[in-house]
């Protein structure tokens, strides 16, 4: 496969494929909220080998497909690959192939976001953190630790793990969530996630699917994000459930 170089024009130009893994959440702590009403966290993320992929050529424009069982992705300026585009200073034609669903707290779009900074050679992970919160830390990828408002990435040693997950057909946007934990007076999860009270108050239905891994699984189930999804560590699958493994940062960069 050769290497695009889009700067450049005229026939030699060729397509170039760009793997954005997804992020878990392993755990999430909702430390403060600023002034301008941003959310100071303290979390644990790794990178999975369920991907999106997107193929940038020659041109301008953004195409999405595959992204049934989450919420709509608009292909528009306010897409967080546009945003990317815009911020790297670049034009390309991107076509995204979704896997993870949009919405369900794995950092979909931000994956996105990071491959495109990542193939432009943007290292700013500040200015990437005024994407989305999770797009600095996607930028890096493996197994990290993540503070501040997203910004802060401090990578922690591989570890290879294996996790199941269970997506429900319910998306869930992020800033609706945040918004909720703030209505709620900041509650504090149970297992690991501070967002979970927030996420069952908006959306209750998601709680069977949480049952349903549970009972499959014998584990208590914890929130992956903003939600819906929930995941347990090891290997369980069957009845909709979706194992997957950690990737190191190696696997994450163009």
């Amino acid at each position: 496969m050769g290497i695009a170089c889009l700067a450049c024009s005229g026939p030699r130009t060729v397509n170039l494929v760009l793997v954005a893994p997804a992020k878990l959440t392993l755990s999430l702590r909702i430390t403060d909220v600023r002034d301008d009403g941003l959310h100071v966290l303290d979390a644990e993320m790794v990178s999975l080998d369920l991907v999106d992929r997107l193929t940038i050529g020659a041109g301008s424009g953004l195409e999405i497909y595959g992204t049934e069982g989450g919420l709509e992705v608009a292909a528009d300026d306010g897409n967080l690959v546009s945003r990317a585009l815009t911020l790297v200073g670049r034009d390309a034609s991107v076509v995204i192939e979704k896997e993870i669903p949009a919405g369900a707290g794995l950092g979909g779009g931000s994956a996105d976001a990071a491959a495109i900074l990542r193939w432009a050679g943007f290292r700013d992970l500040i200015a990437a953190s005024r994407i989305g919160a999770d797009v600095a830390y996607c930028v890096v990828g493996g197994h990290a630790r993540v503070s501040g408002i997203g910004e802060v990435v401090e990578p922690l040693p591989f570890e290879e793990r294996v996790f199941t997950l269970l997506i429900p057909p319910v998306g869930c946007p992020t800033g609706a969530v945040y918004q909720r934990w703030d209505e709620l007076g900041g509650p504090t999860g149970e297992v690991g996630n501070d967002l979970e009270p927030a996420l069952l108050d908006l959306a209750p239905e998601v709680a069977r699917w949480r049952d349903s891994l549970g009972d499959a699984t014998g584990i208590r189930p914890r929130l992956a994000g903003s939600g819906g999804t929930w995941f347990v560590e090891g290997e369980y699958p069957g009845d909709g459930r979706r194992v997957v493994r950690t990737v190191p940062p190696s696997m994450s960069p163009v």
